[in-house]
């Protein structure tokens, strides 16, 4: 599956991806509010400016991924591996990022207002 497939699918109304191998894809400012990659393998993708809010990214593989810039905000993150990916200046606002990797991940400037870290208590 590329890029154009996806968006495509996403465009037509499909949300649920889930378990795809979208390794190194550029979904750089793609729309993909809501969408869910649960599980899926994200590693090195450019997801640059993307909006995310409100996506499912549990135990997704974003290892060494682009994420600066994107929205995030209310994303679920929840056991994602993010080690060694950049999320300068990403909008994490009330995303949850339980139990996530965030070895070497890059968040200067992120916007971690209302975000669950790795180690936090739920409540």
């Amino acid at each position: 599956m590329d890029a154009q497939e996806i968006i495509s699918r996403y465009q037509a109304g499909e949300r649920d991806f889930r378990e795809v191998s979208l390794k190194k894809i550029n979904f750089c400012h793609a729309d993909l509010k809501e969408v869910n990659f649960s599980q899926a393998n994200l590693e090195q993708a450019d997801l640059s400016r993307a909006d995310l809010s409100g996506a499912n990214l549990s135990k997704a593989n974003l290892s060494g991924a682009i994420l600066a810039g994107a929205n995030l905000s209310g994303a679920n993150l929840t056991g994602a591996n993010l080690s060694w990916a950049d999320l300068y200046e990403a909008d994490l606002r009330q995303a949850d990022l339980s139990g996530a990797d965030l070895t070497m991940t890059i968040l200067i400037n992120a916007n971690l207002q209302g975000t669950i870290m790795p180690g936090d208590a739920k409540k």
